[in-house]
């Protein structure tokens, strides 16, 4: 039995005993904090430090007979190896006959019973959903208990990170501007108030960044914004500099101790009006919201306003492609060149090669988020991370899938690339063969104003789905200007019921990452990023299509050219021609060799 098994055992029966103190049938613990954010402080990780799954998404549910751990495809085989011997059973998200949490808690809880769960970490409307699903059977939900708080005697303190300035030669829009564009929205929607909660929101709105969260320049804070009045920033004051406090003083922007929003909220009026996004807001902090005050929920408007990037953000994005480009180039360069010299290289090394490379480039500020290096079989693991207890050393044969990203002051970035390694089989070939014609695909596509994500979805999976075949992940994400490197509101991914249909705006940056992994055999993943550019007016209105923003070559040695028609060579071709006209000038000697070498056209 591992050290981490042991551990999650001992902890999942001090979790039952305080249970049973507080009479708990159930207690469940997402991967959420108090902004519900995606990756989080190490103060908010309960869930991995009670099961031991150290994946980014998941859900812990604890009976006193039962615990299990939902997460969906890209994690099963790391949470089946973290999971091992720990007594918490792998549930598998959006599987066919499958439960998901809520089902399976509205399945096995019965009248009276009670469902915990920390009310800093779950979400307003998730809080409303679960009473709903309770109203028949009877059970009560409980936001009043951190059950895994309790226990957690040795949890990692909050974060004290100093925050900077975004400077404006970057963030291009001065706050002062931005916040007069959400009081304009505020009004129109009868707003007096705006609780504003999630940190890459913040951050952007107030054009400062931080380090609270590991490769994410965000840092912990609330905000109040005062339609006709001040905005109110709820933060640790040491993080600040004296100078950055009278510069947001300056553009009306007063400082609150962290930990006082919900005093601030309490104060608030039956003549005052809250606007909050009650999927961005936890219960915790809604619950101090004074019945009287009227309460409208939409979505944040900085969600919106940030998304779709201006035209001077979208300049310094290009010159960070650029830099980022040729910053692969060389750690890819350098990777070949040491496994032809019959030098031992891991997935570890090549995770160093790219920071070493990233690091050299100018307002480089670290990675966008933890390196993705997966040899062969590991590949097909899409949230692979190496370790130096556990990762395999590479050989000169066979597909190397790295998936990387840099957080630049002028901008962020996320690419995957599939290297041949050396010899490859026939199946890998066409495998890579097929995920690089839906990328083509969607990349080429035209679309009319008002289409959304799910909508173009398919273009990228009809490849793999001619010849039976499919991946289990979206097919791209917003991604944020020198802010998170998963942002919304837009998405592309397949249609889910209920979900809301954002519209691909012109501006909007997103992912593009088609798929296909066989367990035990190999992953392919090609990724570049895209901003929606307006492409034509017709008859039928305006049309919009993607400009490639991401500057590297694909490696064809890892490609069946014969499976490609005319147009995708076409496209394939162009691509390469403008990487290499945009990479040549930041290149020499070795380095250029090796672009001009990859950049050729298909034979």
């Amino acid at each position: 039995m591992s050290d981490r098994t042991h551990l999650s055992l001992i902890r999942l029966a001090t979790l039952r005993q305080a249970m049973h103190q507080q009479g708990v049938t159930a207690c469940l613990v997402p991967s959420a904090d108090p902004h519900l954010s995606e990756y989080l402080p190490a103060h908010w990780q309960a869930r991995a430090w009670l099961s031991g799954f150290t994946g980014s998404a998941g859900t812990l549910v604890v009976t006193q007979d039962h615990a299990g751990l939902w997460t969906d495809s890209r994690y099963f085989a790391q949470a089946e190896q973290q999971l091992a011997g720990s007594g918490i059973a792998l549930m598998k998200q959006r599987m066919s006959h499958a439960s998901e949490h809520l089902d399976w808690l509205q399945q096995h809880m019965d009248e009276g019973e009670v469902l915990a769960v920390a009310g800093d970490s779950l979400a307003l409307s998730t809080q409303r959903h679960i009473e709903r699903r309770f109203e028949a059977s009877g059970a009560r939900l409980r936001t009043d208990l951190d059950l895994p708080g309790a226990i957690w005697t040795d949890r990692p303190p909050l974060p004290t990170a100093p925050v900077s300035e975004h400077t404006l030669h970057y963030a291009s829009v001065p706050r002062a501007d931005k916040f007069t564009r959400l009081r304009t929205t505020m009004r129109k929607l009868g707003a007096s108030h705006h609780l504003v909660s999630s940190l890459d929101d913040i951050a952007w709105l107030t054009n400062l960044r931080g380090s609270d969260v590991e490769c994410n320049p965000v840092f912990l804070s609330h905000l109040l914004v005062e339609a006709d009045g001040h905005a109110t920033l709820f933060i640790e004051r040491g993080k600040l500099s004296d100078a950055l406090v009278v510069s947001l003083a300056a553009d009306g922007i007063q400082l609150a101790d962290y930990a006082t929003v919900t005093d601030a909220l309490g104060e608030l009026s039956k003549s005052d009006s809250l606007l909050l996004d009650s999927s961005r807001v936890v219960s915790a902090i809604a619950a101090a919201i004074p019945q009287a005050t009227q309460r409208i929920e939409a979505a944040n408007p900085s969600t919106l306003f940030k998304a779709r990037k201006g035209a001077a953000e979208l300049d310094h994005i290009r010159d960070v492609m650029r830099r980022d480009g040729a910053a692969l180039v060389r750690a890819f360069r350098r990777l070949e060149e040491r496994l032809v010299a019959g030098m031992s290289q891991t997935e570890l090394d090549v995770e160093t090669l790219l920071r070493e490379e990233r690091s050299a480039q100018p307002d480089f500020v670290g990675e966008s988020f933890s390196t993705i290096a997966g040899y062969q079989a590991n590949g097909a693991l899409p949230h692979y991370r190496a370790t130096p207890e556990s990762h395999s050393t590479l050989k000169p044969q066979g597909l190397l899938l790295v998936d990387s990203g840099g957080q630049y002051l002028g901008g962020t970035t996320d690419i995957t690339r599939v290297l041949a390694l050396g010899e490859t089989t026939a199946e890998q070939r066409r495998d890579a063969t097929l995920v690089m014609k839906g990328l083509i695909a969607l990349s080429r596509a035209r679309f009319p104003r008002g289409a959304s994500g799910p909508q173009l979805d398919a273009l990228a999976r009809a490849p793999l789905w001619a010849s039976g075949m499919d991946y289990g992940h979206g097919t791209g994400h917003g991604v944020g200007f020198f802010l998170n490197v998963h942002e919304g509101p837009q998405g592309i991914r397949p249609p889910i019921q209920g979900g809301a249909l954002v519209p691909l705006e012109p501006g909007m940056i997103s992912s593009i990452e088609p798929g296909l992994y066989k367990p035990g055999r190999h992953g392919i993943r090609h990724e570049n990023l895209a901003v929606v550019v307006e492409a034509d007016l017709t008859e039928f209105g305006e049309y919009y299509a993607f400009e490639t923003l991401t500057l590297c070559p694909f490696d064809r040695r890892a490609l069946e050219p014969s499976l490609l028609n005319p147009e995708e060579r076409a496209w394939l071709d162009d691509y390469h021609a403008t990487v290499r006209a945009a990479l040549s000038p930041l290149l020499e000697d070795a380095d250029l060799i090796w672009l001009e070498r990859h950049c050729a056209p298909l034979l």
